[in-house]
């Protein structure tokens, strides 16, 4: 079955007893055993629900996966990886991950003698000489957030099982619609299920996705030990979500190549980051694993710190707001908003400038949307 198809039936069957065409949401914290230890597959929602399968059953099937697992939220699904790492063990990450994933291990898991080197991926001998180290993982986001930069994830992977790392790819920005990390040999898949596949602002949620079996068993163990477990409705308003991910993907990239390519000749805008621009450093890697380019745009307005924050908040379809990944167009200030938790030092290094601005395109009519652009540039102007 096609994508679109499979994000539509994947992972259940109509209920034998009622016909019901849609999963009910099982809204249960125990349940019935036939005798002392001998359970119908569950005992207790923190361990599992009937609505965790059937999402973990369609989103193993649109990334062309065996297994997955669903957590409360990404970085709860993160944590649960994390809880494989043991005193000592080093990751190695490449420049580009969120600023809650930074927060995670240099605020938490340092305490426990877990090591989070990033690493400015420039020429692929960089990447030997950290791999030569032995982490344990390499990590990486793939178009990265917020400057939107594609990682090639074959020639990743390839130098990562010469060194013996386990290779991570965050999946959130490209969605399994326009990417599968796990076909170009990536080990996980991790997702916030927040983003695009829940699709509209209104539900919490992460997933990890993978083919080994190994795995799976400890995100299932560590969900139940650690209590990172979603929600039965959560389970189900991703699921309901999913449905439509395949339309919503192609209006969010179609609007937000629009958008990308208005921004690029306007007079108050230094640079554009999408991977859709033919012009765009990422653009020959894009094209070679992505089916899409997304619907993240971001750019380097001509503005001072202050003038900056006055635009994003001039705004009147684009909702100053965090997250991504909605129907509704929203937009942020990294420096201030998503990664402040990065030093200033720190983002510098990166590329993430004071003056940098990221766009959520959401599915509205788009000249709406680029009506809005120009009112808030000449008002501050």
């Amino acid at each position: 079955m096609k994508f679109e198809t499979r994000a539509i039936h994947a992972g259940y069957e109509p209920d034998a007893e009622t016909g019901c065409l849609m999963p009910p949401i099982y809204m249960t914290s125990t349940y019935l055993q036939d005798a002392p230890g001998v359970d119908r597959g569950y005992d207790y929602t923190r361990a599992g629900n009937p609505n965790f399968t059937i999402l973990e059953k369609t989103l193993a099937s649109l990334e062309g996966a065996e297994h997955a697992t669903v957590f409360s939220s990404g970085l709860g699904a993160l944590t649960a990886l994390c809880a494989m790492l043991s005193q000592g063990d080093h990751v190695l990450a490449l420049e580009g991950i969120y600023g809650g994933t930074y927060r995670l291990f240099n605020s938490v898991f340092k305490r426990f003698g877990i090591e989070l080197e990033i690493l400015k991926l420039t020429h692929f001998q960089d990447l030997e000489r950290a791999l030569a180290k032995k982490p344990k993982w390499l990590l990486f986001e793939t178009p990265t957030n917020p400057l939107l930069n594609v990682v090639d994830i074959e020639a990743c992977v390839k130098v990562a099982r010469r060194h013996g790392a386990l290779t991570i790819v965050d999946n959130t920005f490209a969605t399994p619609y326009f990417q599968n990390p796990l076909h170009y040999g990536a080990d996980v898949v991790w997702h916030s299920t927040t983003k695009y596949m829940g699709g509209h602002s209104d539900v919490i949620g992460g997933a990890i996705i993978t083919n080994s079996c190994s795995i799976k068993k400890e995100m299932d163990f560590f969900r139940k030990s650690i209590g990172l477990n979603c929600s039965p409705f959560d389970a189900w308003l991703v699921t309901r979500g999913v449905k439509t991910l395949a339309l919503r993907m192609e209006r969010h990239a179609q609007n937000a190549g629009k958008i990308a390519a208005f921004l690029e000749v306007h007079p108050k805008v230094n640079r554009v980051f999408y991977p859709g621009l033919p012009n765009s450093p990422s653009y020959a890697i894009a094209k070679k694993q992505m089916s899409g380019f997304g619907g993240m745009v971001s750019a380097e307005f001509k503005l001072s710190l202050e003038l900056t924050k006055a635009l994003v908040s001039s705004f009147s379809l684009f909702a100053l707001a965090e997250s991504l990944g909605g129907v509704e167009s929203l937009v942020c200030h990294p420096a201030t908003m998503t990664h402040m938790a990065i030093p200033a030092d720190e983002r510098a290094k990166g590329g993430l400038s004071d003056n940098l601005v990221r766009f959520s395109v959401g599915i509205e009519e788009c000249t709406d949307l680029i009506n809005d652009l120009t009112q808030a540039l000449e008002l501050i102007s």
